[in-house]
């Protein structure tokens, strides 16, 4: 893999970790600051690590320039569902099926899903953008 390249997966990464965080910080400031029921506070914050998932991803590491598209937002969202649904089978097939503790199971679960997150998302989602110039010399 080119030097490029592991610097977008690198940029991917630091998304996801930013996302966790304002995953978590939405949700404690409803669930702690406003009262809102839990399930509900899950589903407004998971929501927003979303939405700045596909922002920064496509500012920060695939530097889209052109305006986004409803396709891209729903190419995005299958894309999350289908990374969840396979993460899930993951964990619950190495913990459950192969006796892996709930902690390897679900390390293992998070490369999987981010394996598939990335390839659909620069494969699929952002596949017809164009990339901003490096102005860099």
């Amino acid at each position: 893999m080119a030097n490029k390249e592991w610097l977008r997966v690198a940029k991917y990464g630091l998304v996801g970790v930013a996302n966790t965080g304002v995953d978590f910080a939405v949700f404690a400031a409803l669930v702690y600051g406003f009262d809102v029921m839990s399930g509900v506070a899950q589903i407004v914050s998971y929501g927003c690590g979303v939405v700045n998932s596909f922002w920064l991803n496509r500012r920060w590491t695939f530097r889209v320039q052109e305006r986004a598209n409803a396709g891209e937002w729903v190419r995005f969202m299958i894309v999350n569902a289908l990374s969840f649904a396979c993460a899930t089978g993951v964990l619950l097939g190495l913990e459950h099926g192969l006796g892996f503790a709930a902690w390897a199971a679900k390390l293992v679960s998070v490369g999987a899903s981010l394996a598939v997150n990335y390839t659909g998302t620069k494969l699929w989602v952002f596949r017809d953008a164009q990339p901003a110039r490096d102005v860099r010399r």
